[in-house]
């Protein structure tokens, strides 16, 4: 018997094609992600250090080449006036508006970062941001055209 017989062969097409509601909530997670491993790495006293590649021409021979750079990642979060945890959730460099008041902050009485990012990544997940989402999207490309 052959391996190639053990296995369960199916007739699939990969869906190449996402939808910009997903292409947005994916962008968010991202930026949430980095936000975990930030709040991670300030907790436990080390330093956070994402790198980044960037294409760069060499000066002696005019090549482009690829380089590896260091990241910069702002934190979302900080101690506002009331002593409390705030957080704001940006999308690119927008802050979102959280809700039809005008809301754009998030605060936390217990001031756990992480334990409120992954509050947000469970939202993000069950569709609570892409309101918030497409207006940002929409402001973008309102402030480009």
């Amino acid at each position: 018997m052959t391996h190639l017989a053990s296995l369960k062969l199916v007739t699939a097409q990969r869906n190449t094609a996402t939808s910009p509601v997903a292409q947005r909530r994916n962008k968010l997670l991202k930026a949430i992600f980095e936000q975990i491993e930030l709040a991670s790495a300030m907790e436990s006293g080390q330093p956070y250090a994402p790198t980044k590649q960037k294409k760069s021409k060499d000066a002696e021979t005019g090549e482009q080449v690829m380089l590896t750079v260091p990241k910069r990642v702002k934190c979302w979060w900080w101690t506002g006036d009331n002593g409390k945890l705030q957080m704001n959730v940006r999308y690119g460099s927008r802050v979102l508006t959280l809700n039809n008041k005008g809301a754009n902050a998030i605060e936390c009485a217990d001031g756990d970062v992480i334990k409120l990012l992954e509050t947000i990544t469970k939202a993000v997940h069950d569709g609570e941001f892409d309101a918030a989402l497409e207006n940002a999207s929409k402001a973008a490309k309102d402030k480009a055209a």
